[in-house]
């Protein structure tokens, strides 16, 4: 039987929004850690699911309290839950996100967020030397029904030292390769919320079984882990 996201979950973000301070915070701290301890269930039970098909070292729910040191919006506060699941390194690269919020914000993520400076150079230079492979993935009908298209920040232009030209530039300029899913109120309180999240993390593995590839092999495709 699949644990749900408790329905006072999304009352009690909504009612944080308009009392976004300590003080409340405060006076409700007991109902928010009642309510985080439920949906911290359902994150666990989503990891197992995961670990059923995907091999996943961890997951982490994200902290409630906001980082307002080098932010210009100093509510105290997030609403609503975050969580990650990471991937066995350094084999398999990628992860997933699941973010519960209030008002139909909610959403599933995947992909390479930030990936890193080498990583990132790694892996245009393989789209440079041949696209065909990942152009075939992403745009598999069933992987498209699932996660649409790339979403994520990219250059206006080509980066340094590749051409502006270059067929497949539209792949190199990218500085993110994520893929998202919303979900609406509804959908995230039903009983199945879990079951398609988890089946929608399991359409993803064509591109992460690429994308690792790409990133623990060299150009000539010899291991470099």
């Amino acid at each position: 039987m699949n644990e749900t996201i408790p329905r006072e979950t999304f009352t009690f973000f909504k009612t944080l929004e308009k009392n976004n301070n300590r003080d409340w915070f405060n006076d409700h701290k007991k109902e928010f850690k009642e309510i985080e301890a439920e949906v911290k269930q359902v994150y666990h039970q989503l990891f197992e699911k995961l670990s059923k098909h995907d091999q996943v070292d961890k997951f982490k729910m994200f902290r409630i309290y906001r980082d307002v040191r080098f932010s210009k919006n100093k509510l105290p506060y997030k609403t609503h839950f975050g969580g990650s699941f990471g991937r066995k390194k350094p084999e398999l690269r990628g992860g997933y996100y699941l973010h519960i919020q209030p008002n139909n914000e909610s959403f599933i993520a995947t992909g390479f967020w930030e990936p890193n400076k080498d990583d990132l150079l790694r892996i245009r230079r393989e789209f440079e030397q041949d696209a065909e492979d990942i152009r075939k993935i992403i745009s598999q009908k069933a992987f498209k029904s699932v996660w649409g298209n790339i979403v994520g920040d990219e250059l206006k232009t080509a980066p340094r030292d590749f051409d502006k030209e270059h067929p497949a530039i539209d792949l190199i300029r990218k500085k993110q390769y994520i893929f998202t899913k919303k979900y609406t109120d509804k959908e995230v309180l039903s009983s199945d919320f879990i079951d398609n999240v988890n089946d929608s993390f399991k359409a993803i593995r064509p591109f992460f079984d690429y994308m690792s590839d790409v990133l623990t092999t060299n150009l000539n495709g010899e291991s470099i882990i």
